[in-house]
This record gives structure tokens, C-alpha cells and sequence, in this order.
């Protein structure tokens, strides 16, 4: 049992040189054979081989030479392969002197693995510890790492705002401006995030006194302001002549009608209305009478026109170098496309969004409309028709009927963002388009609410209340790429539009043409019908009577056809002015003056016509489906209201308009040396020489420049003029 014992170790040991000296005996054998299943003495050569590859296994697999006997034997190489074995075994070598190399060199490389897999895992475990810890302590300090990263900007931008202020503070002054505006700004919204219940708690005594007091107060309010207006009107009548008079006049006018077409005469509440007048009076007053006021819309106009002459960048690139060739389809639309995309970037930074609330917020305080239709009436100033009520859309299923009315009014009384820039290009005033644009917003809820008074209860009565969502794009490049995206549909359907409604205009007035033929009177079209039906109402407004027959025209093809279609007549009418030459030719004027361009601008200045009328039927009714009936039925007041609102704006606009000096028209020319040329040219240049005052409107150096040559007194001091240029 001991020799046995000693046998099988020493074979599992690999000891083969010490069993081949000392063989064991037959019992020890047979006893290790029958462990291994191996009968009989003659299976020793057999054990042995067991024993080695005990002693030495394969990496892969582990082969039991004792099942491959069988397999062997039938090899004719049997006895060369048993003569190799016991050479091997002689030499004390493996089986397979080969397989033995492999299996050290693959557990020596697994060896190798193992130690490097181990010291990257250590080195990873070092790393995420310190990526965790580094983690933790900025998610523990992210309010204070923010507040540190924007003082550091805003000292920057501060710094960087000092500079350009002392380097030259009147090229710096807009920047300067806006800065101001924007600490204001971010220091008031702090304050009410912070503190509005105690500012309201502290207003709310002096709140209360005039709610008390408000019986007697309301009407001192009232006989001073009608007393401050009828004193104005006599003073500026006085001043610049009777034309503002006729467009106050038309003013009262188109509250009147509206006031006896309203749905509720004995239910109109006042405040909106007058409170609405006032804001289109003061926007006004600010824009045309004052040098600060028209400065800085004059400024703003002439940097929107900058920023939308980059889209030429792209124009240029996609359609070449003739692209102007075709002026409308690869000038105009792109710059639809460019804002589009702007407008879209602005809303997912959500600087739209706190635009629209803080415009909302001042009509709802002093018109006292609602939350929802004070802030679809801002969105319309900046976007479309179509797209303003998505900033409400969660609510409009439950607004009231005039709430609803008032939402499709500012639709109608407004145009878009995206459509002012291609309206700006063709010629038309930047700023007078940008005034208008603003003007409107109060003008719509003033018209809407005396149109179709509030009779219900409004649900939604605090703004806060009120979420303005910024879109599902996740950054600026998709927000970009999608508000380019989304314009797509809008400049195919101008187009669409102009082809359809530019077409059909042309075979109308071939027709009326053929009628109008049959009765002696073939220059019988479309804008003469129209002309006649809007006479009365562009007069009105403040138009001269020999204007009012061609800015009625122009009415008409806005109301049945688009504002594209006016404005692109309206730019061409402004072109021939610039251009001089007859004013009358046959009996016919050519062209506008300036007080009737001015007015026919803000008065086309919206969306109504009956093209919208379809377009806000079925927006309003994909986003409230429950409210459909109601939108049908007060669309077409809505529009009528849209139109009436408009034209109010241009009322204002006649009524604080200055009336140009006659001088005006003629140096723009600067076609003629007459007679009538060299005393406007002596006012100018005496009144360059006194003041840094220029005639209205003419302050072109060119024009001043162009006076000098013509006068060719050595008395008159024109020496200015090369300073200027």
C-alpha cells in the first residue's frame, strides 16, 4: 500500500525518472490502475502517459491518452509514435516538447494579464474617486461657482463698456443706452422675484385711497386731459396748419362707428379704450415729435436694416452672384428666412418669451385686460398671426368669447417680425414700420374690447399664472435649424400667394378693362373700385384730398388681396418721388407726398384681409378644437376690428406727423436750378449756417452740399459741408 502510495505521488509530481529506476512492484500497480480504471500490468506505459499530462496539462482541452488507445492502434504508425514516447520519456522531456512551450508561454502571458488588468483597475478606481470627489464639490458650490463665473463676465462686459465710453462716448452711446436698460431690467426683475409681495403690501394703502377716492378723482383725471388735448390741438393747428385736425377728426370718427357696431353698446368698459388711444398717443408723440424719440427709432431702423442686409451672405452663396436679378424671389424671401431663424434662436434662449410678459405686463396694468389676450397682443408685435396663440395654448379652450375676439383682433391689427424685414426691404420707412408694428398692439386691444365688450368672467386673471413654454429644441443649432426649418412653409406661401393673387388681379382688370370698354371708360380696374370705396376712409385718416383717391387703392388691394401686394405698390410709388420728375402727368398724380406716404404706411401696417380671415380660422381651430363655432363666428369682426385699429394707428400718426415745408420735395430732387430751387437752397444753407438745425427732413449732406453749387455766393459760408461729407 506504501509502494503504491509513493508510486502515485511520484507520478503526479512528474517524477518519471525515479519510477522507471524504481518500477513498482504488481500489487502497487494494479492498485493504481484500478483508480485510474486502467486493469492489468500491461497497462503501465498507459499510466505513465496519464501521469504526465496530470503532471503538465493542456491549456486548451485535456486529452486522456488512455480513450485514444483504441484510435491509436489503428494509426500504422503505432509503433514509431510509442518509440517517440520512450525516448521522451528517457530524456525526462513532455510528450510534446511543443504543446509543453505553449502552455508556459500562455500561462506566463495570462500571468501578464492578470497584473496589468489589476494595476488599470486600480488606476481606474483612482480616477472615477477623484472624478467623484471633484463632482461632488462643484454640485455642493454650483450657486456660488455660477454667481463667480457671471461676475467675472459681467465685470468683463463692464470693463469692456468703460472702455468704448472713453475711448468715444458718442459712437458708444447706443451701447452705453442698453447696458443701462438691461441693469435696469435684470435689478427689476430681482426685486419682484424677491420682494413683490412687500412692494405690493406697501402699495396697497396708496391703492386703496385711490379706489376710494377714485369717483371724484376720475373725473379731475378726465376734464384735465380732455382740457390738456383740446389746448395742444389749438396750439399745433396754430403751428403746422389744419390737416392734424382732420385726422383727430377721423379718429373720433372710427371710435363712433365702432362704438354703434358693437356687439354691446351699453356694456362697453371705456378704460381699455382710452387708455389704448393714449399708448398709440404717447408711442407716437415720442417717435415723430421728439429729436430723442426719433433718433432712437431712427437708429433702430437703420440697425435692423444692417442686420437684415446679411442675409444677402447667403443669398449670394446659394443663387450666385446675379441673384438681385430676381429681386423679390432671392432678396426678399431669404430675409424671411434669416429672421425666422433669429426669432427662433431668441425664443429657445427665452429672451422672447420675458419680452412678451414685460409688454403684456404694462398693458395689463393700464388697459386692465387680461393675462392671456395683453399677452397674444405683445407676441403679434414680434411674431405672426399663427403663432402668437401658441404662446397661450393651454388656455385658450377656456378664455371668453371676447377675450377670444380680442386675440384674432391683434392677429388682424399686427404684421410679423419675419414679414417686416421684406417689407423694409423694398423701400418702405424702417422706422414708421416699426412704430406702426408697436402702435398697433394697444390700438387692437382698445378696438377689440369697444367692439365686443367683456360679459363673462375671465378665468385666467394673474399673470404668473400664465407659462410661456421655449419650444422642444434641446440647443441653439437646432433651435436655428429648425426656425429655418418652419419659414419653408411660410415663404411658399407668400409666394404661392403673390402668384395666385397677382395673377388673378391681372385677369380682374382685364375684365373690368372689357366692361369698362363697352362704356367708354377702358382704364376701368380693380384699384379705381377700390379707390372709390376707400376714398372717405383714407381722407380721414388726414391723407390729402389728391392722395386720398391712389392710398385708397391701396386699402383695397390690402384688404382683398395682402399687404404684400400694397406695400410692393406703395415702394414703388415712394421710388418715383425719390426720383423726381412730374408730379402730374394727364391729369394724374404720380406719386405721394410724404405726410400721405406716412400715413398709408402704419394704415396697411397689418395682417387684415380676407386672405388671414382662413389662415386664423384654421390655426385657432387645430389648437382649440372645443372653441371652433366661437372663432368662426367672431373672425369676420375680428377682422373689420383689425382694419379699424390699423387705421386708427394712422390717424395718430396724421395727427403728430409735421407738415412738410414745401422746400422738401424739391431739394430731394435737385433736378432744376428755377427760381423756386434757389430760395429753398438760400432758407437751407442760412439755416445750416445759424444752427445745427437742418430743414425737415432734409439733412442729407449731399442735398446741402448740392445747394452750395447751384448758389455760388462767396457770402454764404459753405465751407461746412466738406467737413460733413
Amino acid at each position: 500500500m506504501n509502494s503504491a502510495v509513493k508510486f502515485w505521488v511520484w507520478l503526479q509530481s512528474g517524477k518519471l525518472e525515479i519510477v522507471k529506476r524504481f518500477p513498482p512492484s504488481n500489487a502497487a500497480l494494479d492498485i493504481v490502475a484500478g483508480c485510474t480504471g486502467l486493469k492489468g500490468t500491461q497497462n503501465f506505459e498507459k499510466i505513465i502517459l496519464l501521469a504526465k499530462h496530470m503532471a503538465a496539462p493542456e491549456a486548451n482541452s485535456y486529452r486522456n491518452p488512455v480513450f485514444e488507445g483504441d484510435i491509436e492502434k489503428d494509426s500504422p504508425n503505432e509503433k514509431n509514435d510509442i518509440a517517440l514516447r520512450n525516448r521522451n520519456l528517457e530524456n525526462g522531456n513532455s510528450l510534446h516538447p511543443e504543446e509543453h512551450d505553449a502552455n508556459i508561454n500562455i500561462e506566463m502571458d495570462d500571468q501578464l494579464n492578470k497584473h496589468e488588468s489589476h494595476a488599470k483597475s486600480v488606476f481606474h478606481r483612482y480616477l472615477e474617486k477623484k472624478y467623484d470627489t471633484v463632482l461632488h464639490f462643484f454640485k455642493k458650490h454650483k450657486t456660488i461657482i455660477r454667481q463667480v463665473v457671471y461676475g467675472i463676465l459681467a465685470a468683463a462686459y463692464l470693463a469692456m463698456v468703460i472702455a468704448a465710453c472713453t475711448l468715444n462716448f458718442h459712437r458708444a452711446l447706443p451701447l452705453f443706452v442698453l447696458t443701462i436698460l438691461a441693469i435696469f431690467f435684470i435689478c427689476w426683475d430681482f426685486l419682484m422675484a424677491k420682494y413683490e409681495n412687500r412692494i405690493a403690501k406697501s402699495l396697497s394703502p396708496f391703492g386703496k385711497f385711490l379706489n376710494k377716492q377714485w369717483f371724484w378723482l376720475k373725473w379731475v383725471v378726465s376734464i384735465s386731459l380732455i382740457t390738456a388735448i383740446v389746448c395742444w390741438l389749438i396750439f399745433d393747428t396754430a403751428k403746422q396748419g389744419a390737416k392734424q385736425l382732420i385726422s383727430f377728426a377721423g379718429l373720433v370718427v372710427y371710435v363712433l362707428l365702432m362704438l354703434i357696431f358693437s356687439k354691446y353698446p351699453t356694456k362697453v368698459v371705456w378704460r381699455p379704450v382710452f387708455w389704448g388711444i393714449g399708448l398709440q398717443f404717447v408711442l407716437g408723440l415720442i417717435t415723430l415729435r421728439t429729436k430723442v424719440g426719433f433718433d432712437a427709432f431712427n437708429w433702430l431702423g437703420v440697425q435692423v436694416q444692417t442686420f437684415l442686409g446679411y442675409t444677402d451672405a447667403g443669398s449670394k452663396f446659394v443663387f450666385g452672384e446675379k441673384y438681385t436679378d430676381h429681386f423679390f424671389a432671392f432678396k426678399v424671401l431669404p430675409i424671411v428666412i434669416f429672421f425666422s431663424t433669429v426669432m427662433s434662436v431668441l425664443y429657445h434662449v427665452g429672451f422672447m418669451q420675458w419680452l412678451i410678459k414685460k409688454v403684456g405686463w404694462i398693458m395689463q396694468i393700464t388697459l386692465g385686460t387680461t393675462p392671456v389676450e395683453s399677452l397674444v397682443a405683445a407676441g403679434n408685435i414680434f411674431v405672426g398671426q399663427s403663432e402668437s396663440p401658441l404662446l397661450v395654448k393651454p388656455y385658450l379652450p377656456y378664455v371668453t368669447k371676447s377675450e377670444l375676439h380680442a386675440i384674432m383682433t391683434a392677429g388682424f391689427a399686427t404684421i410679423a417680425g419675419s414679414v417686416l424685414g421684406a417689407y423694409i426691404s423694398f423701400g418702405v420707412s424702417a422706422t414708421h414700420l416699426l412704430t406702426a408694428s408697436v402702435m398697433s398692439a394697444p390700438a387692437a386691444l382698445a378696438i377689440a374690447k369697444l367692439f365686443w365688450p367683456e360679459t363673462e368672467q375671465p378665468r385666467i386673471t394673474v399673470q404668473r399664472s400664465t407659462n410661456l413654454g421655449k419650444g422642444d429644441s434641446q440647443n441653439l443649432l437646432e433651435a436655428a435649424s429648425q426656425g429655418a426649418s418652419s419659414s419653408i412653409f411660410l415663404v411658399a406661401n407668400i409666394a404661392a400667394t403673390l402668384i395666385a393673387f397677382l395673377a388673378v388681379l391681372a385677369f380682374c382688370n382685364a375684365a373690368l378693362s372689357w366692361l369698362g370698354n363697352m362704356f367708354d371708360y377702358p382704364q376701368l380696374d380693380f384699384e379705381i373700385i377700390c379707390a372709390y370705396v376707400f376714398m372717405p376712409f383714407s381722407f380721414i385718416m388726414g391723407v390729402d384730398w389728391e392722395d386720398s383717391f391712389i392710398v385708397g387703392g391701396l386699402l383695397g388691394y390690402k384688404t382683398f388681396f395682402n399687404e404684400f401686394v400694397a406695400y410692393e405698390h406703395l415702394s414703388k410709388l415712394i421710388q418715383l418721388r425719390k426720383n423726381g420728375g412730374e408730379m402730374y402727368r394727364d391729369g394724374v398724380k404720380q406719386y405721394l407726398s410724404i405726410r400721405s406716404e406716412t400715413i398709408a404706411t402704419y394704415a396697411l401696417c397689418g395682417f387684415a384681409n380676407f386672405g388671414s380671415l382662413g389662415v386664423v380660422i384654421s390655426a385657432l381651430t387645430a389648437l382649440a378644437p372645443s372653441r371652433k363655432k366661437d372663432i368662426a363666428n367672431g373672425a369676420f369682426r375680428a377682422m373689420v376690428a383689425g382694419t379699424v385699429a390699423c387705421f386708427m394707428t394712422a390717424c395718430v400718426a396724421g395727427i403728430l406727423s409735421v407738415t412738410e415745408d414745401p422746400c422738401t420735395t424739391l431739394l430731394e430732387n435737385m433736378t432744376t436750378n428755377s427760381t423756386e430751387m434757389i430760395t429753398c437752397c438760400l432758407k437751407l444753407v442760412n439755416s445750416a449756417n445759424s444752427s445745427t438745425e437742418i430743414f425737415l427732413k432734409t439733412n442729407s449732406n449731399l442735398t446741402v452740399t448740392g445747394c452750395c453749387k447751384i448758389l455760388h455766393q462767396p457770402t454764404i459760408n459753405c465751407s461746412w459741408t466738406n467737413t460733413l461729407s
